[in-house]
């Protein structure tokens, strides 16, 4: 089934040719069950230096201990607040704020932060907003955009996937986010899988990302054809951290730890 999955991957990235798509900066950190410090600074893992993208996806794994009660509490605002203060302060260039967070239930708990159009907003057209978050115990996603791309921004949707504890609990697995700009559908999938170089733990990694693939599903919307699956999209990108091992799929990557 894996190999079927990276065949029909490779045949979709093959006939996706949109140069007028503009790829977001993504980047991923696996931050250990450490809560960041009041003092951290984010310029360097979003590049701020050099040119500003239009978008930003950044994933993280273990933003909270893997213990048993926050296996079972599946979000801690807290947490995902903090980071995104720091994320606002560093595209932003202000001192962090955590600005108050409005929950939108659509299928499924997830952070939806509303959109406004370019005539309804007074803020600087090149300041960055928050389009949408998702947490799922220790996995967390995040999608920030120039306010001026907002009103292009529509179809938000989440779906996640639990591999972890029994093959279901969200300790291991992904949050994918789906969203549509202009006309373009964009999916980014962060996921962390379980390492292990004993035999037959490979297998088992191979088993979840064909888990991840097969079970991720967008809720449909009203009077439109929309994506629902993973390779369905136009753009599919996997944000993960570099500096652990990986199992490289053609347009997804698997972080495991």
């Amino acid at each position: 089934m894996v190999a079927e999955l990276i065949m029909e991957a490779s045949n979709i990235l093959r006939k996706r040719v949109n140069d007028d798509t503009s790829i977001p900066h993504s980047g991923s950190w696996n931050v250990g069950g450490i809560r960041p410090p009041d003092n951290l600074n984010l310029d360097k893992l979003l590049n701020t230096e050099d040119t500003m993208a239009d978008i930003y996806v950044l994933g993280f794994q273990e933003i909270v201990p893997l213990n048993a009660g926050n296996i079972l509490a599946t979000e801690n605002s807290d947490v995902s607040v903090k980071w995104n203060s720091f994320i606002k302060a560093a595209l932003n260039k202000r001192t962090p704020a955590e600005d108050t967070l409005q929950k939108t239930e659509i299928g499924e708990s997830q952070r939806i932060y509303p959109l406004k159009t370019q005539s309804s907003t007074k803020s600087n057209a090149t300041d960055y907003k928050c389009i949408i978050s998702k947490q799922m115990v220790g996995i967390y996603i995040t999608i920030w955009a120039r306010t001026e791309l907002h009103q292009y921004i529509s179809n938000l949707g989440v779906s996640c996937v639990g591999c972890g504890i029994l093959g279901r609990l969200g300790n291991k697995g992904s949050v994918s986010i789906r969203f549509c700009l202009h006309e373009t559908s964009f999916c980014f999938v962060c996921s962390h899988l379980a390492s292990g170089g004993k035999e037959g733990d490979e297998r088992h990694r191979n088993a979840d990302a064909a888990h991840i693939l097969a079970r991720t599903l967008f809720l449909p919307e009203p009077l439109q054809h929309l994506p629902r699956k993973i390779l369905d999209h136009e753009y599919v990108d996997q944000i993960h951290h570099s500096d652990h091992i990986v199992i490289m799929l053609p347009v997804i990557l698997w972080e495991m730890n």
